[in-house]
């Protein structure tokens, strides 16, 4: 037996849909996401169930519709619409930021080059977090390479023949040795270990924090386990929660692009892209964004 959702969202005048889609198009294999035209085809993992996720744009309009491989344990549609918006970035203040800076003499010009964007959010926070650990350090390109090939080791696949990216519980279930044979360094397997474990012990309630837990406990929590660090924790609070002022002044695309913007020679530091960042306070996050997106990086 399947089970079904489905829910059509109006979007904002402004809203470009490239955005959205050009994240979920990093792995040109798609395994586990497919991107056609103005579509997202996307497997997963809906309390443990396979399941397909399917977004469409067409007329300013978003269609999302939800299939499960089995019966879920309660009713799915009211965290099915709250996920696809989060997904979206639909609860994000970008016109307030756009209004505030778009004249400003550093970054109105990229705004005015990229306006209305939002920042793409994953599916779940555990899916944004594991993503980080994976990047840590390494090119998209290489993360993208892991990425795979834990989808791929997880080898959870949806009735509809799309790879399903694995949650906490069955990354749970993973040895070291699985992910070392993935292609994870020692550190990254431990650390994406201890995170699946907790997540999936319930000491981590990632899902539970997105609708009620404050930043900083969020941040204090993350930053308990060993291989978790400040950009970790920044980027997973951007990309799995949706929160647009986190400081990723530690991310080496970012400060290449504060080096761009400034028009330096030398290589910017992180003390001074943490202080030029500060100015831009409640969206640092999403000026990053705008940074990665003028560099035409994906992540």
């Amino acid at each position: 037996m399947t089970r079904q959702a489905a829910v059509a969202l109006a979007l904002p005048a402004g809203f470009c849909p490239g955005d959205i889609l050009a994240f979920h198009r990093r792995d040109t294999q798609e395994l586990a996401e497919r991107v056609t035209g103005d579509s997202l085809c996307k497997g997963l993992l809906w309390d443990g169930i396979p399941a397909c996720l399917n977004v469409r744009f067409a007329d300013r309009m978003a269609s999302a519709d939800i299939v499960l491989d089995a019966e879920p344990a309660c009713d799915i549609e009211p965290r099915f619409t709250t996920m696809v918006r989060r997904m979206l970035g639909l609860e994000q203040t970008v016109e307030a930021f756009e209004a505030r800076f778009r004249d400003d003499p550093a970054i109105g010009s990229l705004i005015s080059a990229q306006k209305g964007l939002r920042v793409p959010v994953t599916t779940t926070p555990f899916e944004a977090l594991s993503w980080a650990v994976t990047g840590q350090q390494i090119s998209v390109a290489a993360a993208v390479s892991l990425r795979r090939r834990l989808i791929a080791a997880a080898g959870i696949r949806h009735t509809s023949g799309m790879l399903c990216y694995p949650d906490a519980a069955r990354l749970a279930l993973f040895a070291e040795d699985d992910l070392r044979a993935a292609g994870f360094s020692t550190a990254k397997a431990r650390t994406l270990l201890a995170l699946a474990r907790r997540v999936a012990g319930g000491e981590l309630p990632l899902d539970g924090w997105a609708e009620t837990a404050s930043v900083e406990k969020i941040r204090s929590s993350l930053l308990a386990v060993r291989g978790v660090g400040p950009w970790t924790v920044d980027y997973v609070l951007l990309r799995g929660f949706g929160w647009l002022d986190g400081s990723l002044h530690g991310d080496v695309a970012v400060r290449r692009g504060i080096q761009a913007l400034l028009g330096t020679e030398g290589r910017v530091g992180e003390a001074e892209a943490k202080e030029w960042l500060a100015r831009y306070a409640p969206w640092r996050a999403l000026v990053a964004a705008h940074l990665w997106a003028g560099k035409a990086v994906a992540y």
